[in-house]
């Protein structure tokens, strides 16, 4: 490999050394060409609603043998479908086939799963537009659609 471009005139060289070898790094690569957007299924939006249409269940990972509950979501945006985690205890309880919730991001790092629950990246915050949270607490009671 050659050596680097030294003297009073080797600016324009330096920064084109530099502009080639920004391309070896994932997350310029990621920055240009927008990849998060084009394989985000929200598509860059922080929360989006969908349709549930099943309820599942994951075994959590080591060393925690717990059954975390969620549901399987088809995005009305872009019919794409996620799997999205229940917070809350009883919180599966509320949720039934065909309802309409409201899905975020669970907050995992670079946008992957969080916790010990293995690829499930967002979470219910809202079913039949009433928020879980009041839903769980007892101050809302849930609507009929």
């Amino acid at each position: 490999m050659a050596s680097k471009s030294r003297g009073l005139n080797a600016g324009g060289a330096l920064a084109r050394r530099r502009a080639v070898a920004r391309w070896s790094k994932h997350s310029y690569v990621a920055k240009v060409l927008n990849l998060k957007t084009k394989s985000d299924p929200l598509e860059g939006s922080w929360q989006a609603k969908g349709i549930v249409l099943e309820k599942v269940q994951f075994e959590a990972k080591q060393p925690n043998s717990a059954m975390r509950k969620c549901v399987r979501v088809q995005l009305i945006k872009n019919g794409r479908q996620v799997t999205a985690f229940c917070p809350g205890t009883g919180a599966s309880k509320l949720v039934d086939e065909h309802d309409e919730v409201m899905v975020e991001c669970i907050g995992g790092r670079k946008g992957r799963s969080y916790g010990d629950i293995p690829g499930v990246r967002w979470k219910v915050i809202k079913i039949n537009d009433q928020s879980l949270l009041a839903l769980l607490k007892g101050k809302l009671e849930k609507a009929r659609k």
